[in-house]
Parts: structure tokens; sequence; C-alpha cells
């Protein structure tokens, strides 16, 4: 079970205990409102307040008979409100729930529990981008080689891969933050089929005031799930942004390629069968997780459609998409952030990856240049291409050759100078404009 991983007060957010807790907190305040609305007497609601508590066990003994949650709640509450009380004498405990729904108290405290979750994965991400932000400064000017489809393309600095992780995680962070307000922070007391036929809505006012919610302007007796469809398909794209990151990262750990590794600790073994193994199997997690958050997603999209104005077809389900994706992605974040910020790197490896294809990522300038130098477009990508073709087919049969600059000076229709080549072989020449990457993820605030 992922709950076993997870950090402490993100697996506390979806413990029971801290469901009941909001469910009583929103019995306690709705009292107050309706006390000050004149309905409850002062006397009671002072009394509900110091009284107001619950056992999940004892919940849970009365669950199993009465197959409510919400009215085993509700029992056990009153308990509690109405001990020592004599019989015969009014009881507290009437006014709780008073002109109430089962899920105006649900889907209220789940929407909390949401907001409450949201808050961590907004530290872990900008925890994260921060990361990202400093080690694209540390590798600034550590050259490596682009790849495109997985081939060799032409040079780039290291950090620039940090800086498009940020800028994600930048984009991630707006996200949440915007999903936050306009989809999680919403509350609803407002009855049976949302009418407020026995509640005032100033009830409804107060409590989510209390809760730093915002009323829904029309919730039926639910609040409407396209707001947790919508939560958690971000959640799902925050996931997929981590996925991203961390396949990179199994990428440059490959063997034919080892520019990058995630740390492995000391006493760490990587295989029962081979021990030389060092594999990225934590950013292999961090793949396999996205998956289920990714895979939730759509759980949330179908609990978008109940019947009339309400029924309980989502309930079962978000009941658990909604934990494992909080806790899911909150717990791959983790993971991709000590993977990030404990990244070994190897430069060396990556110089001489830059040159294993003989000089020919220069090739695109190689193209320029001789348009420049006034031959037709068509006419000079023959020349490039033409030997480039034959530097590869000595790289694919491990053959000993000209390297590519070797082979344009022997082509008598290569008209460039050997200065002109000493400009176009210079990995920096590609790279004088990369600054301003680095600018714009300086000027990120996370």
């Amino acid at each position: 079970m992922i709950e076993r991983y997870t950090r402490p007060e993100m697996g506390a957010i979806w413990d029971l205990a801290n469901k009941f807790e909001i469910w009583k907190r929103i019995e306690v305040l709705a009292c107050e409102a309706q006390a000050e609305l004149g309905v409850i007497p002062a006397e009671d609601v002072a009394v509900i307040r110091d009284r107001a508590a619950f056992e999940v066990e004892r919940i849970e003994e009365l669950e199993a008979t009465l197959n409510h949650d919400v009215i085993a709640f509700l029992t056990n509450m009153a308990e509690h409100v109405d001990a020592g009380v004599p019989d015969g004498e009014p009881k507290p405990s009437r006014w709780v729930h008073y002109g109430m729904t089962s899920s105006d108290l649900g889907d209220t405290a789940l929407c909390l529990q949401m907001t409450q979750a949201q808050d961590i994965i907004i530290a872990d991400v900008r925890r994260l981008g921060r990361i990202c932000q400093r080690r694209a400064a540390e590798f600034r000017d550590t050259l490596c080689v682009g790849r495109t489809h997985g081939i060799h393309a032409e040079p780039m600095y290291f950090g620039m891969k940090w800086a498009a992780w940020a800028q994600a995680l930048k984009r991630a962070e707006g996200r949440l933050i915007a999903t936050r307000r306009f989809s999680t922070a919403w509350g609803a007391i407002s009855g049976a089929v949302g009418s407020y036929s026995n509640i005032d809505p100033f009830v409804e006012s107060y409590v989510c005031e209390k809760l730093g919610l915002t009323p829904d302007p029309a919730s039926t007796q639910v609040i409407a799930r396209d707001r947790h469809a919508h939560t958690l398909a971000v959640l799902a794209t925050v996931a997929a942004t981590a996925e991203w990151i961390a396949t990179e990262i199994r990428a440059l750990q490959k063997s034919d390629t080892i520019e990058a590794e995630e740390p492995f600790t000391a006493g760490q073994k990587g295989s029962s069968a081979m021990p030389h193994k060092r594999n990225p199997i934590t950013a292999e997690r961090v793949c396999g997780l996205a998956r289920v958050v990714k895979a939730n997603a759509q759980v949330g999209f179908d609990n978008v459609a109940l019947w009339h104005e309400r029924d309980i077809s989502h309930s079962s389900a978000e009941r658990v998409v909604l934990a494992d994706s909080f806790i899911a992605t909150d717990y791959l974040l983790a993971k991709l952030e000590w993977i990030l910020d404990g990244l070994v790197v190897y430069p060396e490896v990556m110089l001489a990856n830059l040159e294993k294809t003989r000089g020919l990522i220069y090739s695109s300038r190689v193209l320029l240049e001789l348009v420049d130098a006034g031959m037709k477009r068509e006419d000079a990508y023959l020349v490039v291409q033409r030997n480039a073709m034959a530097v590869w087919d000595d790289i694919q049969h491990a053959r000993a050759g000209a390297t590519y600059r070797e082979r344009l000076e022997a082509d008598a229709e290569c008209v460039l100078s050997a200065q002109q080549l000493d400009a176009i072989f210079d990995p920096h020449a590609f790279l004088a404009r990369a600054g301003v990457v680095f600018d714009r993820v300086e000027a990120l605030e996370f």
C-alpha cells in the first residue's frame, strides 16, 4: 500500500480521525450560525461546542449496524454532547445537523481535506523548482549533446535541461494554486436538493468563511464533481511532469550513455543476480506511480455524471482515488526531490558523448554557412548529407574513419575555409544565445 511510504502529514489528512475532526468542526460551526439566527439557544451551542467529541472505533462499531457513516458519527457525537443530561430533559444534541443533509457535511469536509492536501503538493513542487533553479545555474556551462528522437542533434548545456524542468514545475505550481481556488476550496450546506428548504444560506456562508472555503452557488445536493475531476486532472499533470523528468534521468543513466545517475547509497545492492548493477530504481518508481495518478484522473471524469440531484456512484470510487492520488503524488515528488538534489553528474562522459558521432552534430551550421557562401540550399544540403552519411556508415560498422570535418575538407564542393570550419566546429558557437534560458529560469520565484 502506498500509505506505508507517504510522509506523515499527507497520510494524516486522509486518516479517518482527521475526516471526523473536520466533520465535528463543521457541525459545531453550523450550530453557532444557527444560534446567531436565533434558531438554537446560545446555551445549547455552548454545551455542543464544549462537549463535542468522537471516537473512530465507536463510529466504526455503530456503522457496522447502521450502515451509514454520517449517522454513526452523529450518534457517537450525541453520546458526548448529551452526557450527564438527565433523562426527560431536552438534549442539546438535537440541534446538531439541524436542517442539514449528509452531503452538506461530507462534501464540505472532503473539499477541506483536498485543500489541506493540495497545500502539501504545492510545497513539494516549490522545493523541486528551487532545486532545478539551483542546478540549472550549477550546470550553466556544462556541455552535453542534445538528442532528438534519441539521436544526437546539436550541442547544448546540461543546465538547459534543469531550466526546462524548473519552468515545467512553475507551471505545475500555477495550476495547483488555480485549482485550489477555483475547483477545490468549496463548501455547501444547502439541504436535501440544494434548495435551502430547512436551513438558512447564512449557515453555509458562516461555516465556509470559518473554514476558508467559498459557498457553492448551486450545489444541488452535492458539490459538482467536475471540480474534483479537475483537481485529479491537475494532479495527473503534475505526476506526468515528474514522470518526464524521471524518464530523462533513466535515459541518461543507461550504460551506453551514463551522463548522470540517481544516488547509489552506501550498502545499497542493485540486483540479486548481477552484483555490478546500479539500476535507476527510484526514477522507475516515480514513473510507475505517475501511471497510477494519471489513471485515477479517469475515475474523476467518470464521477462527474450523477443521476438527477445526487446519487452515490461517485462516493466509493473517490474515497480510493482522491486519497491515493494525493498520497502517491506527494510520495513520487519526495522521491524525485531526493533524485534531483543528489543527482550524480559526469561532465567528462558528456564531452566524450558529444564527440561520439565524430562531428556530425555540427551539420546544421555547415549547411547555413554554405548557404551564406552563396550555394543553393538544396545543393548545400546534398554536400552536408553526403559526407554525414559516410561518417554514419563508418560509425555503424565500428570502422575507423575520417571525422566529419575531415571529410568536408576533402570535398571539393565544400567551399568553406579552415577558419570557417574552426568556427563551425566550436560547440559554444551554438550556444551564444543560450543565456536567455538561464536568465528566465533565474527570474522564477518558487
